[in-house]
């Protein structure tokens, strides 16, 4: 029997004709689909794809045992998703060696910060694992502010909000274009690191890029943030003609 293949397909920042062809046609025509999730939601992956998946599509939902229940510090909290993935793993492992192509569907890039990455490492080398590269949330949030990102010889820097403030500030105040990710809960944090480096006039937050409920607001006017789709942004001025 042929084995079957595992797709870790990107789905780009939110809107279906921001697919990639290929990744188009692999979620069209996929028997067997999977996407993560937290229990109780339809999750982002599975809302992006709504419409597009075959009448007799068999869906393997995901859902992570533990979000924000437990802190990172604490070792409960990579067991039980070290364990998760391990299930959901030996799960798609049987699928392809009973000869079924499966398609993990993943916002953004799966490469880019993304779950589709724990499960890669671990079916990789087992079974035949593909990856579909797709556009991230981050230029996503960068196209829809309006601005160009980076200039001439501009360095730019990914941080995620979740490092200590300290750490934050002097990496902001040290690059010339800025992306911050998983902001939620550390907003708070993450202005005052921003304001620490002297560069709160610069910065916007973007929400829900490339969606329906697409926000752009000053970081000096925002008052909240959605818990996850939020993305800071701070362009470069850097060399041009």
């Amino acid at each position: 029997m042929t084995t079957g293949t595992i797709h870790g397909v990107g789905l780009g920042p939110g809107a279906q004709d921001l697919l990639s062809v290929r990744a188009d046609r692999l979620v069209r025509g996929a028997r067997h689909v999977a996407y993560f999730r937290k229990a109780g939601r339809p999750g982002q992956a599975r809302r992006i794809v709504e419409g597009m998946l075959r009448a007799d599509v068999v869906e393997f939902p995901m859902e992570y045992p533990v979000t924000t229940e437990i802190p990172l510090s604490d070792p409960r909290y990579n067991e039980r998703l070290a364990a998760f993935y391990a299930d959901c793993t030996r799960h798609l492992a049987a699928l392809a060696a009973s000869g079924e192509d499966v398609v993990v569907l993943c916002e953004g890039d799966p490469f880019f910060y993304g779950s589709f990455m724990h499960l890669y490492t671990r079916l990789s080398g087992h079974v035949p694992v593909v990856v579909v590269p797709g556009i991230t949330g981050m230029s996503g949030a960068w196209t829809a502010s309006g601005a160009p990102m980076t200039w001439g010889d501009d360095v730019l820097t990914v941080l995620m909000a979740t490092l200590p403030e300290a750490d934050l500030a002097r990496r902001i105040a040290d690059t010339d274009a800025l992306v911050v990710m998983k902001i939620g809960r550390n907003l708070a944090k993450l202005r005052s690191a921003v304001a620490a480096a002297g560069r709160e006039g610069e910065a916007w937050l973007v929400e829900y890029a490339a969606m329906a409920d697409q926000r752009i607001t000053p970081l000096m006017q925002a008052e909240a943030v959605t818990p996850y789709f939020s993305i800071l942004l701070i362009h470069g001025k850097g060399r041009r003609p």
